[in-house]
């Protein structure tokens, strides 16, 4: 019996390790499309015989100079494959690009080979996956479901272990609804993280390229392969720094408050995300409710007057002449948008940056946003009946994230009561995208056992491993700016990046000081042959130069900086005491850490 691997990146780098070959890899994707036998997932594939030979050309396995090396991908049909049709989902629109658009150029350049293009909703537009002259792709767990999208071929060709992940595009949602409504990843990255030369724009301002996969360790790696600022893309922006998926140990995750929740009667998903929620409490992060009207009321203006506007702008002419070759939802939709005027637009945008200020110091209050990915489910049969708002409820909790800069990231979170999927999305402010996949890994294999729809077990997680970036600068921090107390908000205010947890060498007393608002403790170096010294638990972040000396000076006495001693035999900059400061104070030694007196102090 001929050997299949399953697609995720671990298992088949470790088949490609083991003998397995890209060109083998090719003849399963093929056999593996006959044995699904969906003809809505693809709108075009790549020639099998060009495939090969590019298969062949990898030659040797190299992982490590080509990160995607032997691996499988999907496109979506608003992104230029050269040589492949570029269709939107309209026939009359095809043209056939000459060049890859930036981000293919860039994952084939790491290894990766394109299988094919993509079905979507009509010029992504739609958050269902219905809207397109060509077969439906099916969900791929529960066909009598819709598949989500605007990209819904991606997800589905992904969630039937076709390829190892797929690129969508996300605007009001598209790259999140279809993860969660079939069972895989969706990371939709920071606006302008990801090129979009060569993407057909359906809000240029807006639009994201997004990654579907098994984990999100694979969308993770696809996204750091790609993740270039782009001279050719006017919207293209640089990340703060190298993306990096870690966080740190304890994090303040806003959710919408129980008021302003919505599941549209679905008991099931409340319940599912209720459940999630009470599992990221379990892991020790802290759940704190945020008012959501004002998100709400962002998601509204996605779909009127500006960016329904800058919709029809982008094909404008095309529309023009022949509407009649539009799917009558997406016609109607871009018909409405003729008679705005420009006034509208600034109306629009003038309501948007009203929000934006608003709602700025709740989305600083927190690390992170949990929403449900989508609030309920749909079947093919309830979209007939309410094709517009069905579409409408399905982005209650995605139309505001682009809006308003943020990334996210949906993950599975296991089988609702019902047995169909839940799934959470992870919201973080621009470049924070490691952060928001690190605690979605997290909550995937906290709540999850199988990928997609293929029955494959999660791959293991990769070793836990220190990033230290040579051009920043470590702290150890061992109180009140640890993750998740008063003063770590002047960390990440600084885009500080967490770079791991550990422990002082065995040298070191723990004071709690007196009359210090808010608390915070003393470290004091008394040297390992004092007998009164213990390892003390820290947390080591990483600033840049120009950032780290900005934290330095916000230091007031009695706390300073100075070099410690860590259990691993290295030496770092970090926090110690003053003196004169521990009369009064308590020895809080023999409690190992400021977090576990915290904890200790709390309880009485």
């Amino acid at each position: 019996m001929p050997f299949s691997p399953a697609f995720d990146k671990a298992s088949l780098h470790a088949a490609y390790a083991g003998g397995f070959t890209p060109a083998q890899m090719v003849e399963e994707v093929f056999s593996r499309l006959e044995a699904v036998g969906d003809p809505g997932i693809f709108i075009t594939l790549a020639d099998k015989q060009a495939l090969l030979a590019e298969a062949q050309a990898l030659g040797s396995f190299d992982p490590v100079e080509k990160p995607l090396w032997g691996l499988p991908f999907a496109v979506k049909d608003n992104i230029d494959v050269a040589g492949l049709p570029t269709t939107a989902a309209c026939p009359d629109f095809t043209t056939v690009p000459a060049k890859d658009a930036t981000v293919v150029r860039l994952l084939k350049a790491a290894g990766a080979l394109v299988i094919g293009k993509t079905n979507l909703d009509q010029f992504a537009t739609g958050l269902v996956g219905v809207r397109s002259p060509y077969p439906v792709p099916r969900n791929a767990l529960y066909p009598h479901l819709v598949p989500g999208g605007s990209s819904s071929g991606s997800a589905v060709a992904v969630a039937q272990g076709l390829v190892t992940f797929a690129l969508g595009t996300d605007t009001a949602g598209s790259g999140r609804i279809p993860a969660g409504l079939n069972n895989i990843v969706g990371l939709k990255p920071s606006v302008g993280a990801l090129s979009t030369a060569g993407v057909l724009p359906a809000c240029r301002t807006l639009d994201c390229v997004s990654v579907f996969a098994l984990s999100a360790g694979d969308a993770f790696a696809v996204f750091d392969s790609a993740a270039r600022a782009d001279a050719q893309d006017a919207y293209s922006r640089s990340l703060p720094q190298r993306p990096a998926m870690v966080k740190p140990p304890v994090l303040t995750i806003g959710v919408p408050a129980k008021a302003d929740q919505e599941f549209y009667g679905d008991l099931a998903m409340q319940e599912s995300y209720e459940q999630s929620l009470a599992r990221l409490e379990s892991m020790g992060h802290r759940i704190v409710e945020l008012p959501f009207q004002g998100f709400f009321e962002v998601a509204q203006l996605l779909y009127e007057g500006a960016w329904v506007a800058e919709r029809y702008q982008a094909v404008r002419g095309f529309f023009d002449e022949k509407p009649e070759s539009f799917h009558p939802v997406t016609r109607a939709i871009y018909a409405g948008a003729k008679t705005l005027s420009a006034a509208d637009a600034f109306a629009g945008f003038y309501r948007l940056q009203a929000l934006k200020q608003a709602l700025q110091p709740l989305i600083a209050s927190v690390d992170l946003i949990v929403v449900p990915t989508a609030p309920t489910h749909y079947t093919l049969k309830d979209l007939e009946a309410e094709p517009i708002a069905a579409n409408s409820r399905l982005g209650t909790y995605t139309n505001f994230v682009n809006l308003l800069d943020l990334c996210g990231i949906a993950v599975p979170t296991g089988a609702r009561a019902d047995g169909l999927p839940a799934s959470l999305t992870l919201l973080a402010p621009f470049g924070k995208d490691g952060l928001a996949a690190a605690l979605g890994d997290e909550l995937h294999r906290a709540t999850s056992d199988k990928l997609g729809a293929t029955g494959w077990p999660l791959p293991e997680p990769a070793p836990a491993a220190a990033v230290a970036d040579a051009e920043m600068l470590p702290i150890v921090v061992v109180g009140a700016h640890l993750s998740g107390m008063p003063l770590n908000k002047q960390l990440t205010d600084l885009n500080a990046r967490f770079l791991r947890a550990g422990k002082t060498a065995p040298a070191y007393t723990l004071h709690a000081l007196a009359n210090q608002t808010p608390a915070k403790p003393g470290l004091v170096y008394v040297g390992a042959e004092s007998g009164k010294g213990a390892a003390i638990d820290i947390e080591i972040w990483q600033l840049t130069p120009d950032n780290f000396a900005r934290f330095v000076n916000m230091i007031p006495p009695p706390m300073c900086i100075g070099t410690l001693r860590l259990d691993d035999g290295t030496e770092a900059k970090g926090f110690l005491v003053e003196p004169a400061a521990l009369e009064n104070a308590i020895d809080i030694t023999e409690f190992g850490g400021w977090r576990a007196w915290m904890g200790k102090a709390s309880q009485g």
